[in-house]
């Protein structure tokens, strides 16, 4: 096995110095097998650039071996008598540990470090790819993808050249990733062929990823036995179609030995369900699940399931309870190798939301926690928005980490930097080290990255790339979303600001703004209930006026615009203040980078990309906060206490 090399593609967070410590030593590998191959590799190509060796035996400076008291996936690793030991679970923990030793650099061989034993928290940690075989008339070839197209297919076809797929499976495997689903969640009538008699360019793919640990699995239309298999009904319980899913998977794993498993988008804008056989969705996953497990495989089936041809007039219905209504019915009842993917929150993917209550409530379902990489709604890959923070929260509320996987949507895409925004790379690394580990300090994850991606710089560039993304998730929501209000966004693509461009459409996005106040109200005693699917003490603390927290205040409760906040200020003054302060911060971010010009510290074609993004999030930032300001300002008729300039 050659390890990847791309000289036209940025090397992202494995660039040839961040593996100078390890090249420039001699290393022995003390294990068989193709994963323990590609330790091997990797070793042998750092060694031959910066000049050590690999061997099997004899004196070295780092043994990479086995030791099955680590368990799956994990290693442990030590240092002690100028020698430094990693000892993984099994060759894919020895992979991981090999990547460990390759953050730590030449930390890894000073001093005596004890044993330090290392795990993932999540069995899954994988990245749903929205991508198309044909380049769809709306979404283009990737899905809500701002990163170029599919690294997978081009014009109708699987790449021929798969170089750049093995070289992703290289990074993600760094980061801790060990599953990739490869197309569209929304399987449009091509992509239903990869089930079938397209199935070679799915194992095509799953070649590339295998050398680094990563399974491959595929996103699969519920409909597929009328589709493909000339069926005349989709009924998860009649015979013949349970026969067919049965055989199909069969000839699925004959092909593909290690193949992970399917994911389903069923009964959700407009993807076909077992609702349309008066099933449940328990009944379809456990049929799916059925056929897979035979072969140890497991499906992934999403949550996202409401009803999007909603009467904007009737204030009683809520997008928000649809997956809790639909699901929490049906805990228990779905098979072990049967998996919920769930969204993080209640909406779809806001900038801020409240942690889902299907996630909290459903003790007795295996669940995955379902983020978005790919910034659809928090910048598009235009803007930096370091998602770290977000989901440190989100993991760290309540038995969130307890799920068994963590899902995202990636923002990779063939663009060269990867993900668009060069910066924007840190999210994809994050996810995965927050994965393994959602412990981890987003702060801590992020030095991570800079020193990796930029070959450990000097203290002056990573104070400037901390004081332009520790803080930026926060600056994005203050020029764009108040006190967790959501979708002002122009609707179909959802990029800039239009308050009211959901607003009166059957897609059960509201902000129910008036003259008097704004925001859903959700609470049980006079809104839609919604705040009665928490269990307590949440339940009551949304429900409260008083105890709710400000950030999510306008998502919970309808008030009026005088209405005091925790933090002194009223809501309308809190939305003049903090789109001001964004839009300002935004211009900050710009001014820290442009010190960077001329000074050799970046490479200047990055240097470039990134200033041109951050020219955009300038402008952006400011339309946001001009048109944000002047439509409160014309519905509330309060004025700014500060006096400024509102259009």
């Amino acid at each position: 096995m050659s390890i990847p090399e791309l000289t036209d593609v940025h090397p992202a967070w494995l660039p040839p110095e961040a593996f100078r410590a390890i090249g420039s030593r001699r290393t022995v590998v003390r294990a068989d097998g193709p994963l323990a191959g590609t330790v091997r590799e990797e070793v042998a190509q750092a060694a031959a650039r910066h000049g050590g060796g690999v061997t099997d035996g004899g004196p070295s400076d780092l043994v990479l071996t086995l030791s099955e008291a680590e368990g799956e996936d994990g290693y442990a690793i030590s240092r002690r008598d100028g020698v430094t030991t990693v000892a993984g679970g099994d060759p894919a923990g020895l992979l991981y540990g090999f990547f460990h030793v390759v953050r730590l650099g030449e930390a890894a061989f000073e001093g005596e470090r004890p044993v330090e034993h290392h795990r993932p928290a999540m069995r899954r940690r994988m990245l749903d790819h929205w991508d198309n075989i044909d380049v769809h008339p709306v979404m283009g070839q990737v899905e809500r993808g701002y990163s170029g197209g599919s690294i997978f297919w081009a014009d109708g076809a699987l790449r021929p050249d798969l170089t750049r797929v093995r070289a992703y499976a290289r990074l993600l495997a760094a980061s801790g990733v060990n599953a990739v689903a490869i197309n569209n969640v929304n399987v449009h009538a091509t992509e239903a062929h990869l089930l079938t008699d397209r199935l070679g360019e799915v194992a095509a793919i799953a070649a590339e990823f295998r050398p680094y640990g990563i399974r491959v699995h595929l996103s699969v239309n519920f409909a597929s036995p009328i589709a493909l298999g000339g069926l005349s009904t989709a009924d998860p319980l009649d015979a013949d179609v349970r026969r067919w899913w049965a055989e199909t998977t069969e000839q699925v794993y004959a092909t593909i030995p290690d193949f992970g498993g399917y994911v389903v988008k069923a009964d959700s804008e407009g993807q076909p369900g077992p609702f349309a056989y008066g099933r449940t969705h328990a009944d379809g996953a456990n049929m799916l699940a059925e056929a897979l497990a035979p072969f140890g495989g497991v499906v992934h089936w999403r949550a996202f399931v409401y009803n999007h041809r909603q009467d904007w007039r009737d204030r009683s219905t809520d997008r928000a309870r649809a997956a809790y209504d639909h699901f929490a019915p049906l805990d228990g009842r779905f098979l072990d190798n049967a998996i919920l993917q769930v969204k993080h929150g209640p909406m779809d993917f806001q900038t801020r939301e409240p942690v889902s209550p299907v996630i909290l409530e459903m003790r007795g379902t295996r669940l995955a926690v379902e983020l978005q990489v790919t910034q659809e709604y928090t910048g598009q890959q235009r803007h930096v928005c370091y998602l770290a923070p977000m989901w440190s929260e989100i993991l760290a509320f309540e038995n969130v980490a307890e799920a068994g996987d963590l899902v995202a949507v990636s923002n990779a895409g063939d663009d060269r930097y990867w993900t668009g925004h060069p910066l924007a790379q840190a999210n994809l690394y994050a996810f995965g080290r927050l994965a393994w580990d959602p412990a981890l300090d987003p702060a801590a994850v992020l030095d991570e990255w800079i020193d990796l991606t930029f070959a450990r710089p000097g203290e002056s560039l990573r104070r400037t790339l901390h004081a332009m993304m520790d803080g930026s998730w926060r600056t994005y929501e203050r020029y764009t979303a108040p006190l967790g209000v959501g979708f002002m966004v122009r609707p179909g693509h959802h990029y800039g600001p239009d308050v009211d461009g959901y607003e009166y459409t059957p897609w059960g996005t509201y902000h129910f703004a008036d003259r008097d106040g704004v925001g859903v109200d959700r609470t049980r005693a006079t809104g839609t209930g919604f705040t009665g699917q928490y269990p307590q003490p949440w339940s009551d603390v949304y429900e409260s006026l008083e105890r709710c927290p400000d950030e999510l205040l306008l998502f919970f409760h309808h008030v009026p615009y005088g209405h005091v906040l925790h933090s002194g200020s009223t809501v309308i003054q809190h939305i003049y203040d903090t789109h001001f302060a964004g839009a300002e911060e935004a211009a900050e971010t710009r001014l820290h980078w442009e010190k960077l010009a001329g000074t050799g510290a970046v490479d200047p074609d990055l240097y470039a990309r990134v200033k041109e993004r951050l020219d955009e999030q300038v402008r952006c930032a400011e339309e946001w906060r001009d048109q944000i300001n002047a439509y409160f300002f014309r519905k509330s008729g309060v004025p700014d206490a500060h006096g400024r300039h509102i259009p």
